[in-house]
């Protein structure tokens, strides 16, 4: 098995390079990182990339899924773009480290819904 450049410049990145990825609004101010994300089992696309920002030294911070469609990968920034401010943040729907949800549909409608977006499953 041979190593990835550390500089993969092709249209595929291993899911340990996405996590722990910066997030930043267009503004340029950093929301936080990228936790993990959900992938659809059956289809294998991505559904959310799961956002984490908040608490001191690792404790305490949120976890708020994101549709994986509002982020756009910069270059330039390093890291993730997604078009919102922070104050939308505030009542985005969100989770506790130890009270991951259930995905299913009706917590998918929600959060699509949330972001003005149409739940496509």
């Amino acid at each position: 098995m041979t190593d990835l450049p550390l500089e993969n410049r092709g249209d595929l990145i291993a899911s340990d390079r996405v996590e722990g990825t910066a997030v930043y609004n267009r503004q340029g101010e950093r929301l936080g990182k990228i936790s993990n994300f959900m992938v659809d089992k059956r289809s294998g696309q991505v559904r959310y990339a799961v956002l984490s920002f908040g608490g001191f030294l690792g404790m305490g911070h949120d976890h708020y899924p994101l549709p994986w469609s509002m982020l756009t990968y910069e270059t330039e920034q390093g890291g993730y773009v997604v078009d919102l401010d922070k104050q939308l943040l505030d009542n985005a729907p969100r989770y506790a480290t130890d009270r991951q949800p259930d995905y299913d549909e009706g917590y998918g409608r929600n959060v699509y819904e949330y972001y003005g977006l149409m739940y496509p499953w």
